[in-house]
């Protein structure tokens, strides 16, 4: 379907529960239903994220565009633009997209109906080189525009150019998720921008995951060491890009980036070491490309995924012996983990209370490997995982970003390629 509501039937989107005539893809477990889809939105740029109100209004963002919100008859209303961007209510000049960087996480206040309240995560040039902004907008009633922007966090590392590294480029390794957990709390995701120093820095915000109150102050509890920011929630992270929280306990679980390995699930602890240090000289490492050992050795050198991890841990437990375990580390491969959630709902039958985790696939030309979801039973305590099963794709593969679970209680995610999807189960 278009992104021009000119072109689409009235009620087209959002309106019908299932596509009629698209065949279930059933899972191998014979207690999981089948599962349909439908495209909610397609030719959109680099859809990143979503966040719903209780009626099914969608706002959502484009990575190189800006905010957007569908309402539920199928209008689409593009709110904020980011500078050069044209047919929005409004634009932000300071912000820019570059390599990852740009518009990315979005959440809706959990008192919307009364605050109005929208948070949007975004790459700014207000401040040289650059940095990345959480940033609260009030939603006019009529959601046709957004105003009184507040920013709360101005000071999340962006990488500004690409330097000496053999790897990533301007822009790289900014995390994005920004979740309202069950705490009422505001969790923001960062990344490492391939800075040595950025993960373990007690100061600098990038590696972090954030959490504060809705007004920008650090929420109670954090736990972080003296001398940390105390917005800090846990760090020595490498590029978190989902966060969800678990049905039963509440505790905040992170999907991670790998460096050509160890794709990661941690649960997360107030105060808690990810283990992730990419600095030289550390654990018998020499010198490594503009000081970074992040990508150190070359992946497609021959080495496999144990080696590496053993020269370069994702986490460093020689080093940091209290860091926080993983409960998964993607079989020990990197391909990009993204988004997650947990599916509730007895709708899904035995998915009920498992985490669907996206994978963007890595590779090179036209075939990317482990583009895919995937639904992980996690143990409640948060440090191992029961199962692992790839969800049947009924849409197809692609490179997911989001996984939001709709007021509906079905599946919403975006692909890198310009769709989103609505995945229900029969």
């Amino acid at each position: 379907m278009s992104r021009n509501p000119a072109t689409w039937p009235v009620g087209a989107v959002m309106a019908s529960a299932l596509v009629a005539g698209l065949p279930a893809v059933a899972l191998a477990d014979t207690h999981a239903p089948g599962l349909s889809h439908t495209t909610v939105l397609s030719g959109l740029s680099d859809p990143w994220d979503m966040a719903f109100l209780p009626d099914g209004t969608m706002f959502f963002t484009e990575k190189c565009d800006g905010l957007s919100v569908l309402l539920p008859d199928g209008e689409v209303n593009a709110l904020l633009g980011i500078g050069g961007s044209e047919g929005y209510a409004s634009t932000a000049e300071d912000l820019f997209c570059e390599g990852q960087a740009g518009m990315m996480g979005v959440a809706v206040d959990p008192d919307f109906e009364e605050n109005r309240f929208l948070y949007v995560y975004s790459t700014s040039s207000m401040a040289e080189p650059g940095t990345n902004r959480l940033m609260r907008f009030t939603v006019s009633d009529d959601l046709a525009g957004v105003a009184d922007r507040t920013d709360l966090i101005e000071d999340v590392p962006y990488k500004p150019e690409a330097s000496d590294q053999p790897f990533g480029g301007p822009g790289a390794h900014n995390g994005g998720r920004v979740r309202f957990g069950p705490d009422g709390y505001l969790y923001l995701t960062t990344g490492d921008i391939h800075g040595a120093e950025v993960p373990q820095s007690p100061t600098l915000l990038g590696g972090k995951v954030i959490r504060i109150d809705r007004d920008g102050n650090p929420a109670e509890g954090n736990n972080v060491p003296e001398g940390f920011d105390p917005r800090i929630y846990t760090y020595g992270h490498r590029n978190v890009q989902g966060i969800a929280f678990h049905p039963d306990t509440g505790q905040p679980i992170a999907a991670e980036h790998g460096p050509w390995h160890s794709d990661e699930i941690t649960a997360l602890v107030p105060g808690g070491n990810g283990g992730w240090d990419p600095r030289p000289n550390m654990a018998g490492r020499g010198d490594c490309p503009d000081g970074y050992c992040g990508y150190e050795p070359e992946q497609m050198e021959g080495m496999d995924p144990a080696e590496r991890a053993a020269y370069m841990p994702m986490t460093d437990f020689e080093t940091y012996p209290d860091a926080m375990p993983p409960a998964w580390d993607n079989n020990g491969l990197s391909q990009g983990m993204t988004a997650a959630v947990f599916l509730t709902g007895d709708h899904w039958g035995e998915l009920n209370g498992r985490m669907a985790v996206g994978f963007m696939g890595i590779g090179f030309g036209d075939t990317p490997v482990g583009q895919r979801i995937d639904l992980v039973d996690i143990a409640e305590d948060g440090l191992s995982v029961h199962d692992v099963m790839e969800m049947p794709l009924p849409m197809g593969p692609g490179r997911f970003r989001a996984l939001v679970q709709g007021p509906d209680g079905n599946l919403y995610t975006a692909v890198d390629e310009g769709n989103i999807y609505r995945v229900a189960p029969e």
